[in-house]
């Protein structure tokens, strides 16, 4: 049988005009930014304006990503379409695609299947400006730190400590590490640089978690660019920059609305790095969701060790958000290859290698229950492949925790592939009450919270700091960022900080290799290992197969 790709799907769908979608989220056409037909950033003071009470918060994570692939986007978006198939008010919140790998390996990231946003090669590629008002942000403020120095350096900048990079939204290995300023005295003070992909940016980061213009405005003076000779940091606010840059960032702020292939209204906003950065859309983004819809649906980046727990541990500590219900989603496939089995032989049933990996979904789901404290379904998002025994095995074990696992089939079929999902999340939202905590209270030391995420979420024995590291923290504490919460940049493939060890590995150490601070943001980044700020693209890249014809139709995308 042959399938549609995921760009065939999306271009056949007989999208409504965006007014229709605002109707039909109860917003008023005031508060619209119309962006041709299909797209409208929504003004911010909707959030502020609008009487009803916020409706209920619905995380989807995962377990540990594996090159099987989990399909969690593609579950949110399903997710929402079922709930709107059985009556509910509800709107989806999702993170925007960055141009690196739509153009690189990974593809875009607007679903999959019957499960998508739409218009799909928009939210793909240029969208409504943000990500490039973000680079321009970014970039204004590199050109006046060099322009200070140049024209004489009244900080007392030491230019073999500047820690702000530029940024571009592309993979480009060759850009990694530079030397700029070059051409005599009138051309800039040579110095090495480098460019971050815009995703790894602070300031994406700062703009997905302010609340509002004096908030961004507020976070960017605090960013940290680099350090004075006797080792002072040098902030955005030293540089006067922060005026210029909210101005670029200001319709950036506002989220964008968009539609499901089944018209459930989705807003698409922000989307930075899941390692060095939080990986969530926007504040703004969740907070208008759950304004508009008595369900507001939203996913966090990589496997619940990574997303859920920054999600939870940083965005919602911030903003003051608790959520409902949390959705883990999980394939027989991915869990398979936790258990040992390699990607050729994964059609095969195989009861011994899920029993081997299976630990993974259940460390996962007992770090939401019994951590978090919230009420947890696991969603097996389904495969043709997949056997009922092996469907049966993963029901009996979830059960043993007393979480239920409901079948998905949202890439087949839809918002009726997510009916049963968006039953047990109704039920578990109106029959289950949660009891938030957080991994770590904020008045610990640094060394103390990044021992409760190893200890409590990760299932590691403890930490090891390189004396490099120590001093970082020491330094850190010393100018009072010791109360921000932590950002732990480690691999997506483990719960330790080797990609090799699978499933649900124990008796490990992680190891803690560079500490510092993304003042802006407000929180603290660790970094167990050296984690790509700017990818590169691979041997035959995917913009290799993008291509558009006379009337302007796009293929290859997906």
């Amino acid at each position: 049988m042959a399938y549609l790709s995921d760009i065939e799907i999306a271009q056949q769908c007989k999208m409504k005009h965006i007014t229709e979608i605002a109707d039909k989220a109860g917003i008023d056409r005031k508060y619209l930014e119309q962006y041709g037909n299909y797209k409208s950033k929504i003004d911010l003071s909707l959030i502020k304006e609008t009487a009803k009470t916020n409706g209920k918060l619905i995380l989807v994570t995962a377990i540990t990503p594996t090159p099987a692939g989990e399909g969690k986007t593609t579950t949110t978006i399903g997710l929402a379409d079922g709930m709107s198939k059985i009556g509910k008010n509800v709107c989806v919140a999702l993170r925007e695609p960055s141009l690196g790998p739509v153009f690189g390996v990974k593809g875009g990231a607007a679903g999959g299947g019957y499960a998508q946003v739409v218009p799909m090669e928009d939210i793909n590629l240029h969208f409504t400006g943000d990500f490039h008002a973000i680079g321009a942000a970014n970039n204004l403020l590199a050109a006046m730190l060099d322009n200070h120095i140049q024209q004489g350096n009244a900080l007392g900048i030491d230019v073999k400590k500047i820690t702000w990079k530029r940024c571009v939204d592309m993979n480009d290995r060759q850009l990694r590490n530079v030397i700029d300023g070059l051409g005599g005295k009138v051309n800039g003070v040579p110095r090495e640089d480098g460019f971050d992909i815009t995703v790894a940016s602070e300031i994406m980061a700062i703009l997905c978690l302010s609340n509002d213009i004096t908030d961004l405005k507020e976070r960017l003076s605090k960013i940290i660019v680099g350090y004075t000779y006797d080792d002072k940091p040098v902030t955005c606010a030293d540089l006067k920059a922060q005026g210029a840059m909210t101005a670029l960032l200001k319709d950036a702020l506002k989220p964008n609305l968009v539609q499901t292939l089944e018209g459930t209204p989705a807003l698409v906003h922000g989307g930075p790095f899941a390692n060095i950065a939080h990986g969530c859309n926007s504040v703004t983004a969740t907070k208008m969701a759950l304004k508009l819809a008595d369900y507001a649906i939203t996913e966090a980046g990589f496997g619940a060790d990574l997303g859920a727990e920054k999600f939870l541990d940083i965005k919602c500590r911030m903003a003051g958000l608790t959520p409902s219900a949390v959705v883990v989603v999980a394939t027989v496939r991915a869990l398979k290859m936790h258990g040992g089995l390699a990607k050729t032989d994964l059609a095969n049933e195989d009861i011994t290698a899920l029993e081997k990996g299976i630990p993974n979904l259940l460390r996962h789901v007992s770090n939401i229950k019994n951590v978090y404290k919230l009420p947890c379904v696991v969603a097996v998002n389904r495969f043709p492949t997949d056997t009922d025994n092996e469907i049966a095995f993963i029901i009996e074990k979830c059960k043993e925790l007393g979480v239920n696992v409901v079948l998905s089939t949202v890439w087949a079929d839809g918002g009726n592939g997510g009916i049963e999902l968006a039953k047990e999340v109704v039920r578990l939202c109106n029959e289950e009450k949660g009891d938030f905590t957080f991994s770590y209270e904020s008045d610990l030391t640094i060394e103390e919270k990044i021992t409760a995420i190893t200890q409590k979420i990760y299932g590691g024995d403890g930490v090891i700091f390189t004396p490099q590291a120590k001093k970082q923290i020491e330094m850190l504490t010393k100018l009072g960022f010791d109360k921000c919460p932590i950002c732990i940049a480690k691999t997506q493939y483990s719960f330790s900080d080797d990609p090799t060890k699978l499933g649900a590995p124990e008796n490990f150490m992680i190891t803690i290799k560079n500490v510092k601070i993304s003042a802006g943001a407000g929180f603290i980044v660790v970094l167990t290992g050296d984690i790509m700020t700017m990818p590169g693209l691979p041997k035959s890249p995917a913009a290799e197969r993008i291509d558009v014809d006379e009337n302007g139709v796009i293929t290859g995308l997906f």
